[in-house]
């Protein structure tokens, strides 16, 4: 058993969210705890950026100094790197026994709360009720009044962006789902888990908005659980804590509900990696299998609508790519079209073929959700069929030369 000594000196760095920021005209590193153990935010330079693919948990400060030194052909001096990973430390992005106790503690008083607390609220989208009506319906206003009347019948693939820039294909994909959310008793949400690599991750804490509180079913969360291993479900339930991809879907449905409170099945999914290497299909997996059957199961006989929460590309600077021209944008719009005519034929499987054609250069975030939601249609209820409702290219620099992509589609 390592000790708590001897885990410092080979530090592991947690999961963290890693952006390029300019701070004071010069290139540095947010580093940020993405499940907020602590608000410390550092700021780094981009020499010991680098050196933080060493902190893998093998190297004390004088080895990462000197793994650093073969890579990169610089020397860095062992104090600053000890400097760094005491900063590390304190601010509980290193994997060790302050860390544990403290993820513990969150854990904790994630699940003694009443309900989830939505943490997008008053960023987002506004904070009051009032205020948050007032806003979603101006998205709906600008709804091109011509548009064929489509209504969705048993889903919605929906953007998890956040509502300054995708508001409008929000309001449009919803619009068309509005008949099934008021007739639902049941909403199935599986969104983008971004800060985990767990197949599934499941909550029995219930779902706040700022219209109320929407109650999570709890005896069918239990069922998935058990399903696909009690142990494995929970294991990362604080990121429902920090997650948005199931936040921003269910306030636009609560609001079609007029704030009346429907039962919900919050998933969250992780990435499909996995399957983009070893050239299996998602459901070749034993897990993957399980847990569409027990949706299966779990849901027939209920009126349910089955929500999607993904977008799609994420390119450019900001994502570790180059800038994006316009024949860059042209090809991913191309490329993402390709993406919604799979889903607008149900086709799961031609949907995860393309994107695994390209090795998912794009950074689809909504993979697993979206094949997740078509594969359990498809085996619930046969054919579907797919309307895209709209699409767009959301800014996501200030520069303008990253983009996220996101579209809008229902399922009848």
């Amino acid at each position: 058993m390592v000790d708590m000594n001897e885990r410092r000196a080979l530090p592991r760095l947690r999961p963290i969210d890693l952006r390029a920021v300019h701070h004071e005209g010069e290139l540095r590193y947010w580093l940020r705890d993405p499940l907020q153990l602590c608000e410390d935010v550092l700021i780094v330079p981009p020499i010991l950026a680098a050196a933080l693919a060493f902190c893998d948990g093998t190297r004390d400060a004088e080895g990462i100094c000197a793994a650093f030194a073969l890579q990169y052909g610089q020397r860095l001096p062992v104090r600053v790197v000890q400097q760094m990973l005491q900063a590390l430390d304190q601010a509980l992005l290193l994997d060790n026994e302050r860390s544990a106790l403290a993820q513990a503690q969150a854990l904790e008083a994630y699940r003694q709360a009443t309900f989830r607390q939505p943490i997008c609220a008053g960023n987002s989208y506004p904070n009051g009720a009032r205020a948050l009506k007032e806003a979603l319906n101006e998205f709906f206003g600008t709804i091109d009044d011509t548009a064929p009347a489509i209504q969705a019948k048993r889903g919605i693939v929906s953007p998890h962006i956040d509502y300054l820039r995708g508001g409008r294909v929000y309001a449009q994909a919803w619009q068309a789902a509005a008949h099934l959310v008021q007739e639902a008793e049941l909403a199935v949400i599986i969104g983008t888990d971004h800060y985990g690599d767990d197949p599934f991750t499941l909550t029995r804490q219930h779902y706040a908005t700022p219209y109320g509180v929407l109650p999570t079913a709890r005896p069918i969360v239990e069922a998935l659980a058990e399903a696909i291993g009690p142990a494995h479900a929970f294991a990362g339930e604080l990121r429902h804590r920090i997650e948005h991809s199931l936040e921003l879907p269910l306030v636009w449905l609560h609001h079609l509900r007029n704030g009346q409170p429907i039962e919900v099945v919050p998933v969250l999914a992780g990435s499909f990696t996995r399957f983009m290497s070893n050239g299996a299909k998602p459901t070749d997996d034993a897990g993957v299998r399980s847990f569409i059957d027990a949706l299966i199961q779990l849901t027939a006989g209920r009126r349910a609508i089955f929500i999607a929460s993904g977008d799609l590309a994420h390119v450019g600077p900001a994502f570790g790519g180059a800038p994006l021209n316009a024949e860059d944008r042209a090809q991913i719009t191309q490329e993402d079209t390709k993406l919604i005519e799979a889903m607008q034929a149900g086709n799961a499987e031609d949907f995860f073929t393309t994107i695994r054609r390209i090795d998912n250069r794009n950074n689809v975030c909504g993979t697993a959700p979206i094949y997740l939601t078509l594969k359990a249609l498809e085996a619930a209820q046969g054919d579907i069929a797919g309307h895209a409702r709209s699409y767009a290219h959301c800014p996501a620099d200030e520069e303008g030369t990253s983009i996220v992509s996101i579209c809008g589609i229902v399922l009848d």
